[in-house]
């Protein structure tokens, strides 16, 4: 066994189910060991910063290492905004570098892909990666391998891997197996007492899940786990999409103001709220209509418990819900709440679409035929997501960076076989959109519908007197026929109606709607988001 294939079968025993990947000088030697190694799929796309979003999608989907095959310094370093954003958001991404060989340094000539130092990139991606290593030696290449897939599933953060182009068919010894985290058992009981006590006390408890409850698969066990403390379930905004296929007594979706009446109000006047995987950020939490006192909350986040001026270190998520589990009996009564309500029954007329009509064209859609896992991209296709049926979702939600929607779209169909529903912008297409010609070569068909505004329209909300938000239209229904797909231009609900039932129809090859939608009109969550953000700075100030 070789070096390249040491890592290669130590990523498929660990959840690996492909690679994305884009070849380059540094990265050939290892992309052909990829290739003919047959161990993982290969699949190749067109622009670093897509391979990256592909591979989170596939990991957040899944819940298994997302990984992401690129060259030295233009490729890698053209990746760093979909690791960043893997990061922030707690996604096990695995990134395999090219690096020069060992001794291209000893030249004494610079070195084409060099930045300032030959060790630049190395240094760079230690801002956005939990662990990172490079494979320069072959006796202590699986040790070191198998410290840095630990750290990428234990944390659910991006690790870096760089294999000098020297190195990868070097003799290798199979990587050995991870070992599990080890758990105090003490603390963990008295932590899960902390937590059960507190939660009985509580007057109006609540029980908030976020990413982390994906991340680490843990969705059937925490809707059981709420069914038997008796507690309503809302998601956090980035958590949308949780529990989905899950039995669980699920609200609805918190967003402060920009939210239901109802969530909002039952989680900010919890005195027990049960923050479970959920990151504590501004897009979570800026725009509360009252002020949560995160003093309060119990918060069960990054491998640790926090109740009010202390913290259980060394908690795993999944090690903590397993024993609350183990130490919660029977069901407890259902408690009593509204479930959300969705829009439904698109008038399909000639009127002017808005975004509202949109998510109500959708969720008739999925009424009739089923559901469909959602990859959007930020915007308003992104609050208009949240008015659609609560399905599974991919989506920046807290890093908010725009050009996830197509390639997490892409990424989401190769690691699931399911025909995704892709919303984006106008503007976020403009920078990833043209991925979808790599559709006929892999056999996927995406629905994708194309926010057209001619605009950067959530920008021009904030400020909205800059002409730079200005676009154009560019006819990109036009686009799709010489990628490979189908593509039709809407204006009116009819032709939104015909269009989606149409796309639905057509298998094999992807299907475009662009979708006119007249400046100014945002969506209902949207313009609350936006009047909350406004009124929080205004205060601020």
């Amino acid at each position: 066994m070789n070096l390249t294939e040491a890592l290669l079968h130590a990523l498929k025993r660990n959840g690996a189910q492909q690679i994305f990947g884009i070849p380059g000088d540094f990265a050939l030697p290892y992309f052909r060991i990829i290739e003919s190694s047959g161990i993982l799929p290969l699949i190749t796309l067109s622009h670093e910063p897509a391979v990256g979003f592909a591979a989170d999608a596939a990991a957040r989907i899944n819940g298994g290492l997302g990984v992401a095959a690129v060259t030295y310094g233009a490729g890698a370093l053209n990746m760093i905004n979909s690791v960043a954003a893997a990061f922030a958001e707690k996604s096990p991404l695995v990134v395999i570098s090219g690096g020069p060989g060992r001794g291209e340094s000893a030249s004494g000539l610079l070195l084409h892909h060099q930045a300032k130092t030959l060790d630049s990139q190395f240094q760079i991606f230690k801002e956005i990666t939990v662990e990172q290593v490079r494979l320069d030696d072959a006796a202590r290449a699986p040790a070191d391998i198998a410290r840095a897939l630990s750290a990428c599933l234990r944390l659910s953060q991006p690790v870096y891997i760089e294999i000098p182009r020297d190195m990868v068919a070097e003799p290798c010894a199979e990587v050995p197996a991870l070992l599990p985290a080890t758990v105090d058992a003490q603390a963990l009981d008295a932590c899960v007492d902390e937590i059960l006590q507190r939660l009985e006390q509580a007057h109006d408890p609540v029980l908030m899940v976020g990413v982390e409850v994906r991340r680490f698969g843990l969705e059937p066990q925490v809707a059981q786990l709420a069914h038997r403390l008796g507690l309503p379930v809302v998601t956090s905004l980035m958590g949308r999409g949780l529990l989905s296929d899950a039995d669980a007594p699920l609200m609805g979706t918190y967003m402060g103001v920009a939210g239901m009446p109802d969530v909002t109000q039952r989680v900010e006047r919890s005195d027990g709220l049960f923050l479970l995987g959920v990151i504590v950020c501004d897009t979570n939490f800026g725009v509360s209509s009252t002020k949560i006192d995160m003093r309060k909350t119990i918060q069960a986040l990054n491998g640790q418990v926090s109740m009010g001026y202390h913290t259980y270190a060394q908690i795993p998520l999944s090690a903590l819900v397993e024993r609350l589990l183990a130490r919660v009996g029977a069901p407890r009564p259902k408690p009593s709440f509204g479930k959300p309500v969705y829009p439904t029954g698109l008038q399909a007329d000639g009127a002017s679409i808005a975004p509202l009509d949109i998510a109500t064209a959708v969720n008739d859609l999925m009424d009739k035929h089923g559901k469909m896992p959602i990859a959007s991209d930020m915007g308003d296709c992104f609050f208009t997501a949240m008015d659609m049926a609560h399905t599974a979702l991919v989506a920046p939600g807290y890093y908010a960076t725009m050009g996830f929607g197509v390639p997490a779209g892409l990424g989401l169909q190769a690691a699931t076989g399911l025909r995704p529903l892709i919303l984006v912008g106008d503007g976020a297409f403009q920078m990833t959109g043209m991925e979808l010609g790599n559709c006929k070569r892999y056999g996927w068909d995406p629905i994708v519908l194309l926010f057209n505004n001619a605009s950067w329209e959530m920008l021009r909300t904030f400020q909205p007197e800059s002409a730079f938000n200005d676009l154009g239209h560019w006819g990109y229904a036009e686009m799709a026929a010489g990628m490979g797909g189908d593509g039709v231009r809407v204006g009116t609900r009819a032709e939104l109606a015909a269009a989606l039932e149409r796309a639905l129809a057509t298998r094999g090859r992807f299907q475009l709607i662009e979708i006119t939608i007249p400046r100014g009109v945002l969506s209902p969550t949207l313009q609350r988001f936006v009047a909350g953000v406004k009124r929080l700075n205004a205060t601020a100030q």
